[in-house]
């Protein structure tokens, strides 16, 4: 059965991931065996890649607020995973659109094989579009708005959210139901698994 080093190295190992390796870079992510909450994102920010984890950005920072959780419990419990779309960093693209995309064939190649290694998750969480689709089996003409409104019918297994990214910011204030209904029940449904 794999591990979470053997599936280390063969992200690493990969062809594909060539580029990173020689450069030194290791693949960000952490699934310790006794999470209960699996968080799937995009890929990592270029703090999260230079830090090691997951997360440890701006956008980190909305998260944990969003889910009601310190620094301390978020990294320390081991109480949750944090598997990315993508293992690396892959850039910014021109002007204010954010980061790349996540490589296609990075989640279908190694999430199962981590996913059969936390046997204690009860609930994960989706932020933003391509976690979105992916676990949920959306094509793109799909509206994140509308799963994530709708984010009680993907429960208890699945809860989708908008990614917690700066660019989302203008967005909340437009559509105030996200703050008002969909962070308190996360935070409910995430406070209730850590036995809160």
């Amino acid at each position: 059965m794999a591990t979470i080093a053997s599936i280390t190295k063969q992200i690493i190992d990969d062809p594909r991931d060539a580029e990173f390796t020689a450069r030194g870079e290791k693949p960000v992510f952490s699934a310790p065996s006794s999470a209960v909450i699996t968080i799937v994102g995009q890929s990592p920010s270029l703090d999260a890649q230079t830090h090691g984890l997951c997360w440890d950005d701006r956008s980190g920072d909305t998260l944990r607020a969003w889910l009601g959780v310190d620094r301390k419990t978020f990294y320390d419990s081991g109480k949750f995973a944090l598997v990315p779309m993508d293992f690396y960093y892959l850039g910014d693209t021109p002007g204010d659109k954010g980061m790349e995309e996540p490589r296609e064939w990075v989640a279908p190649t190694f999430h199962p094989e981590i996913m059969k290694l936390l046997p204690n998750v009860r609930l994960t969480i989706l932020a933003g579009s391509y976690a979105v689709r992916y676990y949920l089996g959306q094509d793109s003409k799909a509206r994140l708005e509308d799963t994530v409104k709708d984010f009680e019918r993907y429960l208890p297994q699945y809860f989708p959210i908008v990614h917690p990214s700066g660019r989302t910011d203008i967005w909340r204030t437009e559509h105030p139901w996200f703050d008002e209904t969909v962070v308190p029940a996360l935070r409910e449904h995430v406070h209730a698994l850590l036995g809160d």
